[in-house]
């Protein structure tokens, strides 16, 4: 067989493939959204028309998060970030199974040598000459995706890939709003430990005062225990924040991709930016920006093309084969000696006991359960912004609550030691007041926190992060 011989079979096998491709047909659905009604505003924003704003969303994390060191944080995460990378890896995997998916339109050739040899022996005195034959031989195998199996695995595969992709973006949303959120939280720790240390210095003096009153026969014994129980009680809050600091600081380390170690401080809690009113946009603008919904919808794309791969078992495979070589015994004559062969088969299945028809409802119940999920991820979605906005609303109230909390206390404070130092009223008045005012700083903090958190929750919520 000639290599013209050769190269003009293949040149019209393939003619024969693409045109029979050409003419073929996808069985199967075809994809189209889910209908969903978003509703017209958030609930949680303020009564009135909406507003004109772009969403808080639609900024980048940079520009939300002005402290230095959190920047600086939030960016370390996102190179270094493990639940990042995995979702990284997972996209590399969904392009190799794509490539490995979308070889299957393709033909298969292979290519085959073989030699052999003999040496010659003696018999009966006379020598038998040595011999050798080679062969040549190239073989083609084509399945023609006549009604579209291979190009609907194709299309399932793509999908995977894009879900993949949102997934990650989906990660990176998430690491974002946890990386300063914790930060926060590490500061509003780092707050109470000043107030703590700033307590019990002003307790121990109050101490060292009441020792003096009951040394000079001013005041009892008693007065002296409880003021020493207001300097163990602010000693042990001491010793308490410093756990919890230590521990967020290693988790902060572990979103990091690193072991625990100390994390960099920037702006104090009270100094962190933040508006009084936060656009949250478009409630039909939530559908493209957030990642989960994103990826939710690609995974009904893929589940809907599997319906096409099930369905076009019932259809005839149709493949094309061809093989050709060349054999002889001698080198010279190796490509002058040649044959080839092609063959065109057709499968039907006729007898499967349901397998198809099972095969196909299981590709419509996996879309049906995707479309499911997919709505119940929209709505999902609307509750969190809805949250977000209701609770940083509301945080902002009862964080100015707790500033006024804290007034009262600390004049409650101040008339109580006066009270004491004129002998109007017992140690325990001031113990109380005491109590009472140190519980208020912490809570105005954790008040401070929430509203921060808030904040952080309505930016992920509404799917910010992931644009920068």
């Amino acid at each position: 067989m000639s290599r013209a011989e050769i190269s003009g079979t293949a040149i019209a096998m393939v003619t024969i493939a693409t045109l029979a491709g050409a003419a073929g047909c996808t069985v199967g659905p075809n994809y189209k959204r889910p209908p969903v009604t978003a509703p017209d505003t958030f609930r949680g924003t303020p009564v009135g028309p909406p507003s004109a704003a772009p969403s808080i969303a639609d900024a980048r994390w940079s520009q939300l998060f002005q402290d230095q060191p959190l920047q600086t944080l939030i960016t370390t995460a996102l190179a270094e970030n493990f639940d990042l990378r995995i979702a990284a890896s997972r996209i590399l995997q969904a392009q190799a199974l794509y490539r490995v998916t979308r070889a299957d339109q393709f033909p298969t050739v292979n290519g085959e040598a073989q030699g052999q040899g003999q040496r010659g022996t003696v018999i009966a005195g006379q020598s038998l000459p040595t011999t050798g034959s080679a062969q040549l031989g190239v073989s083609l195998s084509w399945e023609l995706d006549f009604w579209g199996k291979y190009r609907r695995a194709s299309e399932a595969a793509r999908a995977e890939i894009l879900a993949t992709e949102w997934g990650r973006r989906a990660v990176l949303t998430s690491l974002v709003s946890q990386v300063a959120a914790a930060y926060f939280d590490l500061r509003a720790l780092d707050l109470e430990l000043e107030i703590a240390s700033r307590t019990l210095s002003s307790r121990q003096e109050s101490l060292q005062l009441t020792h003096v009153r009951e040394s000079g026969g001013v005041t009892s014994l008693v007065d002296v225990r409880q003021a020493e129980q207001l300097v163990h009680s602010a000693s042990g809050e001491i010793v308490d924040l410093q756990r919890q600091i230590e521990q967020q600081e290693n988790f902060i380390s572990v979103l990091l991709g690193r072991y625990p170690e100390a994390i960099p401080r920037g702006r104090a809690l009270t100094d962190q930016a933040h508006a009084p009113e936060l656009p949250a946009g478009l409630p039909s603008a939530l559908l493209d920006r957030r990642p989960d919904i994103q990826q939710a919808e690609q995974l009904i794309v893929a589940a809907n093309a599997q319906i096409g791969v099930a369905k076009a078992a019932y259809f005839p495979q149709i493949s094309l084969t061809a093989s050709g070589g060349v054999a002889s015994s001698a080198l010279s004559t190796l490509f002058t000696n040649g044959a080839w062969a092609t063959a065109v088969g057709v499968v039907q299945p006729i007898f499967t006991a349901g397998r198809t028809r099972a095969q196909v409802a299981f590709a419509k119940a996996r879309t049906d359960e995707a479309a499911l999920v997919y709505q119940q991820t929209i709505h999902q979605a609307f509750r969190e912004v809805s949250d977000a906005l209701v609770g940083y609303r509301r945080s902002q109230e009862f964080r100015a609550t707790q500033e006024q909390l804290l007034q009262s206390a600390q004049d409650a404070r101040r008339l109580a030691d006066i009270r004491y130092q004129g002998g109007a009223s017992s140690y325990l008045e001031v113990l109380d007041s005491d109590t009472r005012l140190f519980a208020a700083e912490l809570g105005l903090v954790e008040a401070q926190r929430d509203e921060l958190a808030a904040f952080v929750e309505i930016y992920r919520a509404l799917g910010g992060g992931w644009q920068s």
